[in-house]
């Protein structure tokens, strides 16, 4: 099993900046993928950025330039920095890991952009 427990999320004006924080707990596989999704009032759960164990990523067209993805493998961290924020990017963000052959998700922390 294994517990994600997420932090950093808040309220900000509109070209503010949030850093959001998650950390994995319990059996951590070395080979992995970590990463952060979004979800906002009425629409589907998206992709914002991910990051492989040998530190591949990959970010949503929307958020590049402005957002960085990072992990700390000696802490089993990974970090989601957001600058220039939108009122777009008004969402609920969700952590997640994804191991072999599993997917494990966070309990979500609330993100909201004021313009």
């Amino acid at each position: 099993q294994v517990q994600l427990v997420e932090s950093g999320g808040g309220q900000v004006q509109a070209g503010g900046s949030l850093r959001l924080s998650c950390a994995a707990s319990g059996t951590i596989f070395s080979i992995n993928v970590m990463g952060w999704y979004r979800q906002a009032p009425g629409k589907q759960r998206e992709l914002v950025a991910m990051i492989t164990s040998s530190r591949t990523t990959n970010y949503a067209d929307s958020v590049k330039g402005r957002f960085t993805v990072s992990r700390d493998n000696t802490k089993n961290t990974v970090y989601l920095q957001m600058t220039s924020l939108k009122p777009e990017d008004t969402a609920v963000y969700y952590c997640n890991y994804v191991p072999v052959r599993a997917n494990y998700w966070g309990q979500g922390t609330q993100v909201t952009v004021s313009s």
